[in-house]
């Protein structure tokens, strides 16, 4: 069996996010623009009625799916396989500083070459095979009644469905990040798993069109 949505939420901002910090697994809370970013989210994807609700244990997470957990009821399933990418050491450094600390790291990255985050990090490809991984599981848990809702985080979400699809690395780069609270929609189809939104902030929508994808 497998679920019948896959909902991955991204959570809410944090002081991190608007000073332009590299997090990773750094345990940073919601600021209180995050706060009610969860709480305003949570309210749209409670009324699709989800069945299952799992987070990284991370505290931006957690806090983020426990908006939804009180508007549903619903018991919060945590998983350190939902975890962000462990940057290990460059934890707390913006973009600039870490080029200005290790400019032929900063480099690789941002020519999408692989690159070990920090002194004993990820890369980008363990972190998305972790986290496809896990999606793998949660959805073989589910049923076709289902609708899961998954709290995380940005990278690791983004590379892990991507890898979760079955896209090449090549193209991960065009699939663009996720804003703070925003979330991908996925369905399986006759040839798999598809994505339904991407960086969504509204509930989805019917597509009527001669295109069909069920």
């Amino acid at each position: 069996m497998t679920a019948g949505r896959l909902i991955v939420w991204r959570h809410g901002r944090t002081e991190w996010n608007l000073q332009d910090k590299i997090q990773g697994q750094a345990d940073i809370p919601l600021d209180d623009v995050g706060l009610t970013q969860a709480r305003e989210a949570a309210l749209r994807l409670a009324s699709l009625a989800p069945t299952r609700l799992f987070a990284s244990d991370l505290q931006r997470a957690a806090a983020t799916a426990g908006e939804l957990s009180l508007l549903t009821g619903l018991k919060i399933e945590y998983d350190e396989a939902l975890r962000e990418i462990d940057v290990d050491d460059w934890a707390g450094l913006t973009m600039a500083e870490l080029a200005a600390i290790n400019p032929e790291a900063a480099a690789r990255i941002r020519s999408g070459e692989p690159q070990r985050r920090g002194t004993a990090g990820e890369t980008v490809e363990e972190v998305a095979q972790r986290f496809s991984d896990a999606l793998g599981r949660v959805a073989a848990e589910g049923t076709a009644e289902d609708t899961i809702v998954i709290a995380t985080h940005g990278l690791a979400a983004r590379v892990g469905i991507c890898l979760f699809l079955g896209i090449p690395q090549a193209h991960w780069p065009a699939f663009g990040g996720l804003a703070n609270c925003n979330w991908v929609s996925l369905l399986p189809g006759r040839r798999g798993w598809r994505i339904e939104e991407w960086n969504a902030g509204s509930l989805p929508e019917p597509v009527m069109s001669d295109d069909p994808q069920r």
